[in-house]
């Protein structure tokens, strides 16, 4: 039977089991064991989700400048599509009642389920006997082949006939006072693709951990999404950090909200991309240069259950395992200019590859009369670095004698830090052995600076996140080397050998060991 709303808050704070008010859910015995059996399978503890109701209360998670808001009563009702495939069935379902359980009736429209053609049973003639106690509000669609994310979503979005749109993954709670806060930024800034601030619900055990806003989303020169620190002239531009929207250049893209007739209008989803990876970008820089803007909500609350993996097959179209990059060269080509270059760095092999026809695309674009990606980064993610803009030198940093060439060897930079290496110059062009010195004598990569770390007896060229102004260890480049000003050093590829790390050693002036030249990469 469902609940509505009004019942919903009268029990809520009452509620007592396992996981209420948002608790973790503590496993013992054979069912810890089973838990963790679980994790394997399905990337979360499904044992911890069984146990938690489908109705479970939180707590509430908005700041009291969030509660104390008057919202217009007059605002657009949403269609709230929800796409699932063979996902679990506690999971999905806490989805679907807390969205019911949260929101009031005259601003939820319909609920749009999409089936992109899940194999389980139990999501088959079970799932749509259960589904009957949601009545007409609910409907469930089903594709008759596997469509991908993308797709799937695409086809919700031509099923659902609210005035706004809300994507929601289907391992989701909304949670108190969710969705007039996006209603009504929609109903202020009609061409916004807004997010609820996304919450983490563990996948260890089901803990609703809630939090403020802590960041903007970014990218990759890779076109992955990222997080950044808020820049300080957003934070300016608040007033009230606990209430006033974030203008973000990126969104994670699994849960937002827009107007119907903004989505249609700007294009919706680029359906040649294929299953899931990539679109959250292609909307982001499409929303910014073509009139609109991306932005985070801090009063609407929706926890995500953070999963480590996906437990199903993300294969694309004709066996496409690396879906994330083609549908990244889409993009790449549609919006980014020349900039797409830098894509390119790190994907090479991709670019003589067919991804299909990017007419239509290219169209909106003109039709929108769209703004350049240059503008998007000079305006919107003017903080991202550019890696041969405004430096003195970019690309291999090239040991002549040797032929070999600073590189990361694969260290991974996400973590930021690593200590630099050498090998030998990779030709065409990789992007591990592409670095820039900028003006102030930085040497650095996308999000990390030079540094120096004291290592078995040996001073070696670390690269760590760059700071608030991007700026590390200075060096001084003159006549071929590279002098760290603070320890008076060179770098220097004497008594290596491809593989090792990077040392400094005493200046020589005469030593061919220490002499680099920046060579360009091969665009």
């Amino acid at each position: 039977m469902k609940i509505c709303m009004e019942e919903y808050e009268k029990m809520e704070s009452r509620m007592k089991g396992p996981g209420e008010q948002g608790q973790a859910v503590r496993l013992e015995g054979p069912l810890k064991d089973a838990g963790n059996k679980a994790m394997t399978e399905w990337f979360m503890n499904l044992v911890a989700s069984d146990k938690v109701s489908l109705d479970r209360s939180l707590r509430d998670q908005r700041h009291k400048d969030c509660r104390a808001i008057e919202y217009d009563t007059d605002l657009p009702a949403a269609s709230v599509v929800i796409v699932f495939t063979d996902e679990a069935w506690t999971p999905l379902l806490r989805t679907v009642h807390s969205v019911f359980n949260r929101t009031p009736k005259k601003f939820l429209h319909q609920v749009v389920l999409v089936d992109d053609f899940s194999q389980r049973e139990d999501l088959h003639g079970k799932l749509e006997q259960y589904l009957t106690r949601f009545g007409s509000k609910l409907r469930l669609v089903r594709g008759k082949e596997r469509l991908g994310l993308i797709k799937a979503r695409s086809t919700g979005a031509r099923y659902a006939t609210g005035q706004v749109f809300i994507f929601l993954d289907a391992h989701c709670e909304a949670s108190k006072g969710w969705i007039e806060p996006l209603l009504q930024r929609i109903k202020d800034a009609p061409n916004a693709f807004i997010s609820p601030n996304i919450d983490s619900i563990s996948a260890d055990d089901m803990e609703y951990q809630g939090g403020s806003v802590g960041g903007i989303g970014s990218f990759w020169w890779s076109l992955h999404y990222k997080m950044d620190v808020m820049p300080e002239i957003e934070k300016k531009r608040r007033k009230n950090p606990h209430v006033d929207y974030v203008r973000t250049p990126t969104m994670a893209g699994g849960l937002f909200a827009v107007r119907r007739d903004t989505f249609f209008n700007f294009g919706a989803y680029d359906d040649q991309m294929d299953i899931w990876g990539g679109e959250n970008l292609e909307i982001s820089f499409r929303a910014w240069m073509c009139g609109g803007s991306v932005e985070i909500i801090p009063c609407s609350h929706v926890g995500h259950i953070n999963r480590n993996g996906h437990p199903y097959n993300m294969t694309g179209r004709g066996g496409n395992k690396d879906v994330h990059g083609t549908n990244s060269k889409r993009l790449a080509e549609v919006w980014m200019d020349n900039y797409k270059k830098f894509y390119y760095l790190h994907r090479h092999e991709l670019k003589d590859k067919d991804v299909g026809d990017l007419t239509e695309r290219k169209a909106i674009r003109n039709r929108l009369k769209c703004k350049s990606f240059k503008w998007y980064l000079d305006n919107v993610a003017n903080e991202k670095f550019i890696p041969d803009e405004n430096v003195k030198g970019y690309g291999r940093v090239k040991n002549p004698h040797t032929g070999l060439c600073f590189d990361t060897l694969q260290r991974n930079e996400f973590k930021h830090s690593i200590i630099l290496g050498i090998f030998h110059c990779q030709y065409p062009s990789s992007s591990a052995q592409m670095f820039s010195l900028t003006k102030d004598g930085s040497l650095r990569r996308e999000t990390v600076c030079s540094d120096v770390i004291n290592e078995d007896g040996k001073q070696k060229l670390q690269l760590s996140e760059c700071n608030i102004n991007g700026n590390g260890k200075s060096f001084e480049y003159k006549n071929g080397m590279l002098r760290l000003k603070t320890i008076d050093k060179c770098l220097s590829v004497s008594n290596v050998n491809a593989g090792d790390d990077l040392v400094f050693e005493e200046c020589q002036q005469e030593s061919k060991h220490q002499k680099f030249e920046f060579e360009a990469p091969e665009w």
